[in-house]
């Protein structure tokens, strides 16, 4: 064990998606709102959702606990990022750099180069912070992963940390979970457990007795609390689409379903537009039937690019288009619009884009990282209201786009809309290199009119939500104590 100085409190799932990452926001926040030096933690994640952090990019997840806890996001906090390529293949990124040499080793080898860097991470934020507030992955009780864990169990034995296990009492089987998990960890790993938590109720909680006191006869670990199931939380989804919204709204958003899409958290502020309908597009009539396409970023352009060809979606985008309704490109769908996608270094991959605008793309070999702030240029149509208006906003990205000289029967020429070449106006398509647009209040009430809770509205939510159901005096406890050894 390491020399720790501030508390740990670390949050673990008994399956992926249990809640994870929502419990420890609201943790952050709660513990932040009580006067404590906070910082998030999470060794590795898997996620194609990235963020501009200082020192390059980390998990979106571990950003956003960031701002919760009210501290800068930098590398540290998600030293090791995996961001999927395909369904065998997973990018390295290290302390916020591409790794190549990582992101080639088989996965046992590579734990056992990630495990100091993880560690050192860890170790520092803890003698900086007071209170390290720490995600698991999927579950602690993988055991065939067990002798090569370098995110879970091993991570809190570190820190010597208080262990939630949080449940998505929603999909079933609750009790049988929490209490195979447990017996799954090893007899010292247990004494690690403080708490159980009960996430996504719906009904009476009273119908849940005696399970959770039968639970604690099993095992002597307490259920600690039971949270309702909240749709309308407004924090992003770590990983998957979000829940489309249903029809019949006043204004349709749909948002092109690549099978590598990236970034994809920075819509769910639309989710809270009123008069807005969001779905996902996958197919001729969902892009048919939107007022407003957006092209998402994407992990990798030349597959998505194939995928949407082999559904025969390039037709559909193109008619949108040439029918003059709303487009917005963001990175990867920015590069799909153009000419050709060029790739010198073995990035990515070459592609023929769909042609649409008049631009061809060089993957280069050093990502860029920017996190700034932007203003428009003048803009016309659709998009007229943002004109002259200052947003946040970042770039993660090897594309470098240049526009392509006009000649006889080409398209239109380019408008510029970000300086830089990081955003241009070709009718009504609005291409950006820059995610976070719909993330900008301003932005929302300029092309929805729509006043929408801000990202500290959020947080506070989550805290007090969380705060009530499991109460002052037992997050407290778990902040200002040590573990248990005594348990049998």
């Amino acid at each position: 064990m390491s020399q720790r100085g501030g508390a740990a409190i670390m949050v673990c799932g008994t399956t992926s998606g249990a809640g994870k990452s929502f419990l420890a926001t609201a943790l952050a926040r709660w513990y932040s709102r009580r006067g404590l030096k906070v910082a998030p933690f999470k060794a590795q994640n898997m996620s194609n959702n990235a963020r501009v952090a200082a020192g390059g990019e980390i998990g979106s997840a571990q950003y956003f606990q960031a701002l919760a806890a009210g501290c800068v996001p930098e590398v540290r906090m998600n030293p090791v990022l995996l961001k999927p390529e395909t369904d065998t293949r997973s990018q390295v990124i290290l302390l916020g750099e591409r790794n190549e040499l990582l992101s080639a080793m088989e996965w046992r080898e590579r734990s056992a180069q990630l495990w100091p860097v993880v560690r050192a991470s860890l170790t520092a934020l803890l003698a900086e912070y007071e209170l390290v507030i720490i995600e698991g992955a999927g579950s602690p009780a993988e055991i065939n992963l067990q002798s090569s864990d370098v995110v879970n169990m091993r991570v809190a034995e570190e820190a010597a940390a208080s262990v939630l296990v949080v449940c998505d009492i929603d999909r079933g089987g609750a009790f049988a979970h929490l209490y195979g998990t447990y017996l799954l960890l090893p007899q010292p790993q247990r004494h690690l457990v403080r708490g159980f938590v009960l996430n996504r109720f719906r009904g009476d909680p009273r119908l849940l007795a005696p399970g959770p006191e039968m639970l604690q006869q099993l095992t002597g670990v307490p259920t600690l609390g039971v949270l309702p199931l909240w749709r309308g939380h407004g924090l992003p989804e770590e990983d998957g689409v979000f829940d489309a919204e249903p029809y019949g709204e006043d204004f349709t958003i749909s948002i092109l379903a690549c099978p590598r899409i990236s970034n994809l958290d920075e819509f769910t502020p639309l989710r809270r537009v009123p008069g807005i309908s969001v779905q996902w597009a996958r197919s001729a009539q969902s892009i048919a039937e939107a007022d407003l396409l957006v092209l998402p970023g994407s992990k990798h352009v030349a597959h998505d690019l194939a995928w949407l060809r082999e559904r025969r979606l390039d037709q559909p985008i193109g008619e949108h288009i040439r029918a003059g309704k709303p487009t917005l490109a963001v990175c990867g769908g920015l590069q799909m619009l153009g000419e050709s996608i060029l790739d010198p270094h073995g990035v990515e991959g070459e592609a023929q884009g769909l042609a649409l605008l008049p631009y061809t793309t060089v993957l280069e070999s050093r990502k860029r990282y920017q996190h700034g702030r932007y203003v428009f240029d003048s803009l016309t149509g659709y998009w007229g209201p943002l004109s002259g208006l200052a947003f946040q906003g970042y770039e993660i990205r090897h594309g470098a786009t240049r526009p392509l000289r006009a000649s006889a029967g080409a398209l239109a020429p380019l408008a510029q809309a970000l300086p830089q070449e990081t955003g241009w106006q070709h009718g009504p398509v609005l291409a950006l290199y820059t995610h976070g647009l719909f993330e900008n209040a301003a932005v929302l009430r300029a092309l929805f009119g729509a006043h929408t809770p801000t990202l500290e509205d959020t947080f506070d939510g989550l805290a007090e939500f969380v705060g009530s159901r499991l109460g002052a005096r037992t997050l407290d406890a778990l902040a200002s104590s040590r573990p248990a050894q005594d348990r049998v």
